[in-house]
């Protein structure tokens, strides 16, 4: 069997920026970059189901800032419809090692991956696959790992070119989340945008070094760095832990008083658009 394991190391630079602006920063960028093979126009859709114990303790890792923590979850790629056990997602690894952000995970069906998280048991693995499949067995089984929550977001990806063949931007719009419902394939399941739905996230990622045209950039459009883990809003945005110094707070980044886009058709009631996100 041929191995299907993948890891690489990076740096990770996050900025919270409204939709409109992160549109007009992705075209700026486009004269520098390349998109990303995989995303289309409009992005693909991302959807991760996190685990953690029963006290959160990866929850408390990340809001204590450990210098070495990590997190366990299943990724899939592109929309939710029609997922079934051959449907193929990423079992990963996440963990940060003082600034640098490191990542493991194997490519396996849907099925496999819940048969390992979920059930707990051994699945079919190739040699050079083994120490991996067996770490995500003992974390699961000596933390008493979980199912805890879900978020999803829309993604664009550009990717540098040329001198920059180490950089990745990408665009996260439409964050979103939910704590129960944990199948993929849970027809209509009820998700809240945890991250207000005017606001992106856009991210910086580079393996050695950020190029000094990226960081002019930033400085010309007065970019801030922030601490933002999706994982936390999801886990804050339905109560499970007090806020924390990592969430995004609505009132410190209102919405725009003036809209600039049209709706989108079928668009939900105002009232009702900031808390409920729908299925996709």
């Amino acid at each position: 069997m041929a191995s299907r394991l993948h890891a690489f190391n990076r740096f990770e630079l996050k900025y919270l920026v409204p939709v409109e602006e992160a549109a007009g920063i992705r075209d700026e960028l486009a004269g520098r970059m390349d998109r990303d093979l995989h995303s289309p126009v409009g992005g693909y859709g991302v959807w991760s189901l996190y685990y953690d114990t029963p006290d959160l303790r990866f929850y408390w890792e990340k809001i204590e800032g450990l210098k070495f923590r990590r997190k366990l979850r299943i990724r899939h790629y592109g929309d939710l419809d029609g997922v079934t056990d051959e449907s193929p997602v990423c079992v990963e690894i996440k963990q940060r090692v003082n600034r640098v952000t490191q990542k493991r995970r194997i490519t396996l069906g849907y099925g496999a991956a819940r048969q390992l998280c979920d059930g707990r048991q051994l699945i079919e693995h190739s040699a050079k696959e083994s120490a991996f499949v067996q770490e995500v067995l003992e974390l699961v089984v000596r933390l008493n790992l979980r199912p805890t929550a879900i978020t999803g977001y829309q993604r664009e990806a550009l990717v540098g070119r040329d001198a920059d063949t180490g950089l990745r931007v990408t665009f996260d719009r439409r964050i979103r989340g939910r704590d129960r419902d944990f199948h993929f394939g849970t027809p209509r399941p009820e998700n809240r945008f945890t991250v207000p739905p005017h606001l992106a996230v856009m991210e910086i990622k580079v393996n050695e070094r950020t190029p000094h045209w990226i960081t002019d950039l930033t400085a010309r459009r007065n970019l801030n760095l922030v601490r933002v883990s999706k994982y936390v809003q999801s886990i804050e945005a339905f109560g499970r832990a007090p806020r924390s110094v990592f969430h995004v707070h609505e009132a410190d980044y209102p919405p725009p008083t003036t809209p600039t886009d049209k709706p989108l058709p079928a668009q939900r009631p105002a009232s009702d658009a900031p808390v409920k996100a729908g299925a996709q």
